[in-house]
């Protein structure tokens, strides 16, 4: 599950640096000054690390499952994810948590896998919506469970540091798929685990 932006070439080091530079004097200062002069460096170091998820194989991700499970089938749930973004619109930052959960079928899977899957999506330019629905429907993909629940929280700092300049804000996206879209008692004990985030925002 990696998407066509993946196959792109990519610029050389030289010019992702030489960019910065641009940038850099483009707001007004001079990147040959001493406190400047590693930054193009830093920056491109940087962007190697926040948008690392580029290239990765989400459904390789889950794809160590478990059989042996004594047949449970209750609810999986998994709280209080933390992840790192950049919007794709300003690249600003986007900082939140993620909970997950799904009724397995027949199969389970490590929980550090699920945390795993939210960081490399997480590491992409994005919108939390798409985020949120990347995350539900991989696991619905590669698991096949009977249902799976995903709620995201997050600030996003191009409306918090620019433009509005709103604090305080978070915003909050869901994706119920099978089981719990259909049934209401087990959409509203996910939504008891993880605190009500969806139902608190509304009210």
């Amino acid at each position: 599950m990696t998407d066509k932006a993946t196959k792109l070439t990519k610029p050389s080091r030289d010019d992702a640096e030489a960019a910065v530079r641009t940038l850099i004097q483009w707001a007004g200062d001079d990147p040959d000054r001493e406190g400047l002069l590693a930054t193009p460096e830093r920056v491109v170091r940087a962007y190697e690390e926040w948008f690392s998820g580029y290239g990765a194989d989400t459904s390789k991700i889950l794809g160590t499952t478990f059989d042996e499970t004594d047949g449970y089938d209750e609810m999986v749930t998994l709280r209080n994810v933390r992840f790192e973004s950049h919007c794709e619109h300003h690249m600003a930052p986007v900082i939140g948590r993620c909970h997950i959960a799904y009724m397995p079928r027949s199969r389970v899977v490590g929980i550090s896998k699920l945390a795993r899957m939210v960081e490399v999506y997480a590491k992409r330019l994005q919108i939390q919506e798409r985020l949120t629905a990347q995350v539900a429907d991989t696991i619905n993909a590669v698991l096949e469970p009977r249902g799976v629940a995903v709620v995201v929280e997050a600030t996003h700092h191009c409306m918090t540091t620019r433009g509005i300049h709103k604090t305080g804000v978070t915003m909050v996206t869901s994706r119920m798929l099978g089981d719990f879209r259909t049934k209401s008692a087990t959409r509203r004990e996910f939504l008891a685990h993880i605190g009500n985030p969806v139902t608190s925002e509304m009210s």
